[in-house]
């Protein structure tokens, strides 16, 4: 058994659930409720076809369900709180109705987090790290939500205009910040799981180095680390291709899934569940087989 120094083992509590971290490699399956989403975007745009897509990824043995209504690639449009929750609430009532497992709501937005919340949402995964929307750490701290806090590279001057620059160390430097904002919230340590943040105003060099330094993201086992690169430019770049099909896309995203794991992750966040679960089976085998 090869064993997982330096990464987070125990319990990620979230609401009234507990998931066991550290028995093997949890997969989080993306649900995009929106237009214009860059990979998926118009595909799940009504109630049916969402729990259609859940049940694929459930019975591929997806993890956790991470539901988002607004897309956050740089040409998308904001959206207002308002039409956000119009798009996600519905989906989320009929998945909490006909599964038992956790949702997480992909917001920034306190109003949106709170909705979602109320309507059984367990986690709420907030890609500014409680460093946008003030109302945040205090919305998910009533309902003991759990959180995915993330080093979001565009905020206060994103990455790849400065690609010199020690990304790592900047990640960890805002991560410590958006931490101590929540535990400041009344939210404790084992309810916060961190994201390196791959793609968001960073440089292809910088991807590969958060992805390096994931245990370092994880402060040395006080938090869970969840990977999150699934058909993003970082994974375009591995290929060595200007152009890859979306089956290409998440190949190489499930083989960085088992990367990730083994630096660090102990959750990754994708697009296609079936083949990341698979390549994390086999991973997971050695790694936490007895």
């Amino acid at each position: 058994m090869i064993t997982s120094d330096n990464r987070f083992t125990g319990i990620f509590k979230c609401r009234d659930r507990e998931i066991a971290i550290g028995k093997k490699t949890l997969v989080m399956g993306i649900l995009n409720c929106t237009p214009d989403s860059f990979s998926d975007g118009g595909r799940y745009t009504d109630v049916e076809s969402c729990i259609r897509q859940a049940e694929n990824m459930v019975s591929a043995g997806c993890d956790v369900i991470d539901i988002g209504g607004e897309a956050t690639n740089p040409k998308a449009l904001p959206i207002t709180a308002e039409e956000e929750i119009g798009r996600i609430l519905p989906v989320i009532r009929a998945l909490r109705n006909r599964f038992d497992i956790p949702l997480s709501v992909d917001t920034y937005k306190a109003k949106t987090a709170k909705a979602a919340l109320d309507c059984g949402c367990d986690i709420v995964n907030d890609i500014t790290g409680f460093l946008g929307d003030p109302e945040m750490p205090k919305v998910c701290a009533s309902y003991n939500a759990g959180v995915i806090l993330m080093f979001n590279s565009r905020i206060f001057g994103a990455g790849e205009n400065n690609p010199d620059q020690d990304i790592l160390a900047r990640a960890e430097k805002e991560l410590t910040k958006s931490i101590s904002i929540a535990n400041a919230a009344g939210i404790s340590n084992d309810s916060i799981i961190t994201d390196p943040g791959i793609g968001f105003g960073t440089t292809r060099d910088q991807d590969g180095n958060l992805t390096e330094g994931l245990l370092r993201l994880g402060f040395e086992g006080r938090h869970p680390v969840i990977y999150a690169a699934s058909r993003k430019r970082y994974v375009r770049s591995l290929s060595g291709k200007e152009e890859c099909s979306e089956e290409e896309l998440d190949h190489i995203t499930a083989g960085l899934s088992v990367t990730a794991a083994a630096a660090g992750a102990a959750m990754v966040r994708v697009h296609n569940v079936p083949c990341s679960r698979m390549a994390l089976d086999a991973f997971d085998g050695i790694f936490y087989g007895e």
